[in-house]
């Protein structure tokens, strides 16, 4: 029996120790983890984090209770009084507790955006295309390569701009999936192209892009993109070419040409001094400086910038409103405002596409490309 009474408590105390390692392990694992989320929990549920973490590094509630006035300070008293005596291991563990509940929220939320949706057209890769509240969401879907854009994913985009032209929808929307907008071009297109096929190269890639932005210059109806990350390169340009351009606070404006040995291309060579004015244009275009959210809105590239915590929630509100308007007044009020600029458009189009050809087959640009994979190799 004396044996038994001492091996007993033992036990239990190792126990206690290892429980205690675990639960200060996942207490730490999850304030690294609440830094990850992309989405604001709410205030209640902040109070409940801010609560639990008190609890746990500095025991039950010891400060003095706030006025009545100070309305923050005394919600946060509040939810840390509220726990009591509540132990600072079980504090660790319900604050580990609620935020793997929040981390396992948005993983779910993330996979049902990117999942097989109502109204979802079939027959794309690199896109998740959908029609639903009188709007086609054409969503870039290459998370994994920063939806950059290969030749397979650029005949899918045009392929999805004529349907949303033609069907019932109202107004079309773009978008990324993921922590990116676009991050342009794939440079993987330029890779492994022989000496003997660089011409062609050219020339195909050049009647690829010339149908593509076509397919923007063109299109019928309202045309929104929604730059959820940093855009890059052509889909920057072509946004010169929507009717509106919404952006996460997060999202950034590059397109470093000259930086590859290249030129614009999307119109913006004409449409963005328009916009933004000639010299912000050069800066841009020629320098290759990149734009925050802010300055693009500033300079007038993006119409609006939204908190990246609260954009999709407020853009798809807003859009959905857009989508109620009459569909047929929107069209012909849209094709009013850019059919005197169109003739005009191709031509830049077109233009721009040999200049580009050009481009491609010099050795300034090759030596560029060249050297942008050797850098990215030593990443």
């Amino acid at each position: 029996r004396p044996t038994q009474a001492v091996c007993i408590p033992a036990i239990h105390l190792h126990m206690t120790a290892a429980t205690m390692q675990v639960s200060q392990k996942d207490f730490q694992k999850a304030q690294e983890q609440l830094k990850l989320l992309k989405k604001d929990p709410g205030n209640e549920t902040k109070l409940k984090l801010y609560a639990l973490f008190k609890q746990a590094t500095e025991g039950p509630c010891n400060a003095p209770k706030p006025g009545m006035l100070d309305f923050v300070k005394k919600a946060k008293w509040d939810a840390w009084n509220s726990l009591g005596n509540l132990s600072q291991d079980s504090a660790r563990q319900k604050y580990a507790e609620l935020v793997a509940s929040l981390v396992s929220a948005e993983s779910a939320s993330q996979k049902k955006e990117a999942s097989p949706e109502e109204g979802r057209h079939d027959g794309y890769e690199t896109l998740i295309v959908t029609t639903k509240n009188n709007i086609t969401k054409i969503m870039f879907n290459r998370p994994d390569r920063k939806n950059a854009i290969n030749h397979q994913m650029y005949r899918e985009i045009i392929k999805a701009l004529e349907e949303a032209g033609k069907n019932d929808s109202t107004i079309a929307v773009i978008t990324g999936n993921g922590d990116y907008y676009s991050s342009g071009n794939d440079l993987n297109n330029f890779a492994n192209v022989q000496p003997g096929e660089m011409e062609k190269m050219a020339k195909d890639g050049a009647v690829l892009l010339k149908e593509f932005v076509g397919r923007f210059i063109d299109f019928p109806k309202p045309l929104i993109a929604v730059v959820n990350g940093p855009a890059i390169g052509i889909c920057v340009t072509v946004l010169g070419l929507c009717d509106l351009v919404y952006a996460s606070d997060r999202a950034t404006f590059h397109s470093p040409f000259s930086q590859l040995g290249q030129s614009p291309e999307g119109c913006s060579s004409y449409l963005f001094p328009k916009i933004m004015g000639l010299a912000k244009a050069s800066e841009m275009l020629l320098f290759n400086k990149k734009l925050t959210a802010a300055e693009a809105c500033a300079q007038g590239l993006v119409t609006e910038v939204f908190p990246d915590n609260s954009f999709q929630k407020e853009v798809w509100a807003r859009l959905e409103a857009y989508a109620s308007l009459p569909k047929n007044s929107l069209a012909v009020s849209k094709q009013l405002l850019r059919s005197m600029e169109k003739e005009k458009l191709h031509a830049v189009n077109s233009r721009e596409c040999e200049v580009l050809t050009e481009r491609w087959l010099s050795d300034e640009c090759v030596n560029a490309i060249v050297s942008f994979f050797q850098k990215k190799s030593k990443l």
